[in-house]
């Protein structure tokens, strides 16, 4: 007699491909964002409970290290497994390519999460230690480098009642002053922090944050090459303006780094790019012993991964600085229940899981064959980025 199969064991698992285009397309250092795709993943267990994830999609190679690696480890584990299930990926030639497997790895541990959630009757801050805060603050988005319409995109936002205020740069060395002089005369003494991705060299870094330094940046965002710890800590040690890392902080054993060489002093996580909710929870307590706030990086997320996100920061003391959330510029999702959204604070599910509901229907309007690229730019034929850019 075959012995019976536990009641939360992964026993089917679907995905779908989706792009959900952006009011505008987004400009940014390394091209321009037309739409944000995205992988959605689907678990049932044994007792017929279903669980949800999402991740982001950025380049061809995440959905067949899903399909091909991560989908089949998976009907070998059960949705309370997250740490053996993460080894195993781990363990199947990933351990030195973690981030090939991150993003893949990512959407499946979120359903698992979520159904767990629903067999407990829990939302998923309950599952990590229970609630910390009750709203989570979001930095307002801003994109281009057209000053006058930066400024007045600050406005908007400000009228809805948001407190802080993220800007892009590194598109060029005019703007990277113009847009943040624009967006801290609009909102007058309220945060405002500056994303470089990885454009400057570390002369024109200490170059330009010396002509940032009137307008008290909250901190400036991965200024150098992602790979530059070195020149992290040493920039944080000859200029005043904080120094946050983002593109460098995938992995836990990436924030381990930036720790021991004392390259930040404020780190940005992504679920996705971590490789699961219980890896970034792992990353904060990280930052937490060594007294650097957190915060989370937003790479468009629908429903599902920004569910996620604001149960994450509902549960991480550390996380004391405003989410980035690029949601204003999204046309729409995937879900029946999106988070809300009001006056610069995202309010908190209280349902099982997730706490949102996907509609079918709206998935199935939104699936893609093909990735919408944010890496290129199509008004731009021939041109691509490159880190240091200037």
């Amino acid at each position: 007699m075959s012995a019976a199969i536990d009641p939360l064991h992964i026993v089917a698992l679907r995905h779908w491909k989706v792009a959900m285009p952006f009011h505008t397309p987004l400009q940014w250092g390394s091209g321009t964002r037309p739409a944000a795709t995205r992988l959605v993943v689907q678990i049932t267990l044994a007792n017929g409970a279903v669980g949800y994830g999402e991740t982001i999609c950025l380049l061809e190679f995440i959905e067949p290290v899903l399909v091909q690696t991560i989908a089949p480890i998976a009907l070998q584990h059960r949705a309370c497994d997250v740490e053996r299930f993460t080894r195993h990926v781990l363990g199947a030639g990933y351990y030195h390519h973690k981030r090939a497997a991150v993003m893949a790895m990512a959407a499946v541990e979120m359903a698992m999460w979520d159904a767990l959630g629903q067999v407990s009757g829990q939302p998923l801050h309950a599952l990590w230690g229970g609630l910390y805060r009750q709203r989570v603050p979001v930095a307002a988005y801003l994109f281009g480098t057209d000053a006058a319409q930066l400024g007045q995109a600050a406005q908007g936002f400000l009228d809805q009642g948001y407190g802080s205020f993220k800007v892009k740069i590194g598109m060029d060395p005019i703007s990277d002053v113009s847009n943040v002089e624009a967006v801290r005369r609009a909102v007058g003494s309220r945060d405002v922090r500056a994303d470089v991705n990885g454009a400057w060299t570390p002369g024109t870094a200490r170059r330009t944050l010396e002509r940032l330094r009137p307008y008290d940046l909250q901190y400036i965002e991965q200024p150098l090459e992602l790979d530059d710890l070195l020149g992290h800590a040493q920039l944080r040690r000859v200029q005043s303006i904080p120094v946050a890392l983002d593109e460098s902080a995938y992995t836990l054993s990436d924030v381990s780094n930036i720790v021991r060489m004392d390259a930040a002093d404020v780190i940005l996580l992504d679920p996705h790019e971590a490789g699961g909710l219980w890896q970034t929870l792992k990353a904060a307590a990280v930052a937490e012993a060594a007294g650097i706030p957190v915060t989370l990086h937003s790479g468009g997320e629908l429903g599902l991964s920004q569910a996620a996100y604001i149960h994450l920061a509902a549960s991480m003391p550390n996380m004391t600085v405003s989410m980035d959330s690029e949601r204003a510029y999204l046309v729409g999702d995937i879900v029946k229940n999106p988070p809300l959204l009001r006056d610069g604070h995202f309010e908190l599910p209280q349902d099982p899981g997730l706490g949102v509901t996907v509609d079918p229907d709206l998935l199935a309007q939104r699936c893609v064959a093909s990735i919408q690229t944010p890496y290129l730019d199509a008004r731009r034929p021939g041109w691509f980025s490159v880190k240091p850019a200037y």
